[in-house]
């Protein structure tokens, strides 16, 4: 009998309209092993039915349509008593074969409170024990190793060595000192021996021509030519400066025409924030979501953008959601505003960050929020489940700069394709509170 078998069945109550998602929710809760005490609309159910179903954790399946109705039971929901679970109804209806039966592990793992998620059959065989102390090193396994025999062979075979040399020596004369020496030794024995070339007969006497005329001094303008001619060129008279241009001063510079551009007035600067850490999510991310802003302590000294793509563009929703659980201000970003430290941000789909004034503001863009638009220094990637994944390189390009980076690991991390892959990286690691206490203790908070 498992362990898993030997606890009691949790009692929970399932909240979502009737459909697929909530056909494929019961089924998971019954392979569970749990006991479905209520299950009902949100849209129906009061508040006093679900305080006295007595369940100790409640699963509710997300949508639009239930919003309103989370916040009229939200001061039930708000138990500390109750395990809260969100699952997204449109994601759960979908859910078949593998997934199903492996979102079902996660959630044994989330009402029985262990972490472990893996299928049946993978238990390991053996537990390795652990010993004190440091393991023994190779100098410590050779301490003793006797060294006689091997110095006798080295001693026998290094007449059999062949020496080291650039070139072989001559006779006649020592090895020189440096090689210089030798090459200057080689060309003079070279010279020495070379036979002497015969000294060719002297050209035929030429009668004596008429005296030249004298060469010009050297550096005489009057010798240059790019024409040879016959004649020789006479000397030019040297010109004489007239006494008017001699006695007229220079003119005055008159600098009343010129002028410095003046420069732009330097701006003050903004309220924006340096920089800001981003949280990307997606399958199994609002509960990874939930869990990180309630951790964070108010007044950080950081702006958080979170980006968690919704079909239907709902992120207003979204907004009531998280600010329910958080001690941030949770806020919708808009474009052309800054971002200010100490606030939550959730990113639609059109919007994205640029740097302006030294601050970050946030820019109309049609393809979303870019990781390569964040000051690198003053910024931070966390990766929670569902991360897309084609954002891993932009990250860990970050994290060269100076960037700091970390992905979700534990359970609740559904889809860990994004996260594991910065946390294989070598970045920062943890469940969602864990990383929210990294984010106060890097930035910390504002007085």
């Amino acid at each position: 009998m498992s362990e898993n078998e030997l606890i009691s069945p949790l009692s929970v109550a399932l909240l979502a309209r009737t459909g697929p998602a909530r056909e494929r929710l019961r089924e998971a809760l019954v392979q569970a092993g749990a006991s479905v005490v209520l299950e009902e609309d949100p849209n129906t159910l009061e508040a006093d039915t679900l305080r006295g179903a007595g369940a100790a954790a409640v699963l509710v399946a997300l949508e639009p349509a239930i919003e309103e109705a989370l916040e009229r039971l939200d001061p039930v929901l708000a138990s500390p008593a109750l395990t809260l679970i969100f699952d997204e109804a449109e994601l759960a209806a979908r859910r078949e074969g593998w997934e199903a039966q492996r979102w079902a592990r996660h959630l044994v793992a989330k009402l029985h409170g262990h972490q472990d998620v893996l299928p049946p059959g993978s238990e390991q065989e053996g537990v390795v024990e652990l010993e004190p102390g440091l393991p023994v090193t190779p100098a410590e396994l050779h301490a003793d190793a006797p060294l006689d025999f091997h110095v006798r062979e080295a001693f026998d075979a290094a007449p059999e060595v062949p020496a080291d040399g650039l070139y072989p020596a001559r006779e006649g004369y020592s090895e020189p000192l440096s090689l210089e020496e030798a090459l200057a030794a080689m060309q003079a024995a070279d010279v020495a021996s070379a036979p002497v070339a015969p000294q060719p007969p002297a050209p035929p006497a030429v009668p004596a021509a008429a005296p030249a005329t004298p060469a010009a001094a050297v550096g005489h303008h009057s010798s240059w030519s790019l024409v040879d001619t016959d004649d020789a060129p006479a000397e030019a008279a040297p010109v004489a400066a007239s006494p008017e241009a001699q006695e007229t001063p220079a003119a005055d510079i008159h600098t009343g025409g010129l002028s410095l551009v003046e420069l732009e007035p330097e701006l003050p600067p903004s309220d924006a924030a340096p920089g800001a850490v981003l949280v990307l999510a997606g399958i199994g991310g609002p509960d990874a979501l939930r869990r990180l802003l309630a951790s964070l302590p108010a007044g950080l000294a950081v702006p958080v953008l979170v980006y968690m793509r919704l079909d239907g563009g709902r992120y207003g929703n979204l907004v009531k959601q998280m600010a329910r659980v958080s001690a941030l201000p949770v806020l919708l970003a808009e474009s052309d505003q800054p971002v200010v430290a100490g606030n939550a941000y959730i990113l639609p789909d059109d919007v994205g960050v640029g740097v302006q004034n030294r601050g970050l503001h946030f820019t109309a863009d049609v393809e979303g929020v870019q990781v390569s638009a964040l000051p690198a220094p003053h910024s931070a990637v966390v990766m929670l489940s569902g991360a897309d994944a084609r954002l891993v390189d932009d990250a860990l390009s970050l994290a060269v700069a100076g960037g700091w980076v970390a992905g979700q690991t534990g359970e609740g991390c559904y889809d860990p394709i994004a996260a594991s892959a910065v946390v294989a990286a070598g970045m920062a690691a943890g469940d969602p509170p864990q990383i929210a206490a990294a984010i106060a203790e890097r930035w910390g908070v504002s007085e």
